[in-house]
């Protein structure tokens, strides 16, 4: 069985009804960070906290996250409906806007960088409709030395539907300065996805030189618009 990462911890504390303050203590991470990973989490505390806060509060406080969770699902709700029906176009310029926050600043590679893998999802989607086939993808995924190797491959592999056989060898970040309350703060690493030419010339330096022409476009656009 596999040691549980921090944020499995986090979240099997946090179900148990335990408060931020307890879990932060117990894992080393922040409260921010615990907010960000557990926000959408029902919380009901338990007995041990109700002891150590007191029933008001924790009551009080409780009454506060369903509050924010259920404001939260109203934005959701109400962001759907402001943006409608996505057109082929919708998803070409989303896809542009993605890239140019994520991806690869060299004119030569095609890669898009990220440790959310709903993002690495989404890049997928995005070069799918711009024609690349599945086995021109390639995954290297970059770990610390307290990742669980076999875990995270198996993760990024469930999460990009990309096959083992196209992962790279995993690459493991073995600075020593690395700040202790980063330790398990990206329990799969980052995935470094890239798309390779494989005989197809289109989709080699061109494809690159292309989606920065692309993403240099909309850029002189907008200038000359205002």
């Amino acid at each position: 069985m596999h040691k549980p990462s921090f944020k499995e911890t986090a979240l099997i504390l946090r179900k148990q009804g335990f408060a931020y303050s307890y879990i932060s203590k117990r894992t080393g991470l922040s409260k921010s960070t615990l907010s960000d990973w557990l926000s959408e989490v029902p919380y009901r505390p338990n007995q041990q906290t109700v002891k150590r806060i007191g029933k008001a509060i924790a009551a009080a406080n409780a009454k506060k996250i369903r509050a924010r969770q259920e404001e939260t699902e109203e934005i959701r709700r109400d962001a759907l409906l402001e943006i409608g029906e996505m057109s082929k176009r919708d998803v070409f310029m989303y896809g542009l806007g993605l890239y140019l926050g994520e991806g690869s600043k060299t004119q030569d590679i095609t890669r898009v960088v990220n440790s959310d893998p709903d993002v690495i999802y989404l890049a997928i989607t995005w070069f799918y409709g711009l024609g690349v086939l599945r086995e021109q993808f390639t995954i290297r995924i970059h770990l610390y030395p307290d990742s669980d190797i076999e875990k995270s491959l198996q993760f990024w592999s469930r999460a990009t539907t990309i096959p083992r056989s196209q992962f790279s060898k995993v690459q493991i970040d073995t600075r020593l300065n690395k700040r202790k309350y980063k330790a398990g703060k990206l329990p799969y690493g980052t995935a470094h996805l890239t798309v390779r030419g494989l005989g197809r010339k289109e989709f080699g330096v061109v494809f690159a030189r292309k989606i920065q022409a692309w993403n240099d476009g909309v850029a002189q656009t907008i200038k000359m618009r205002d």
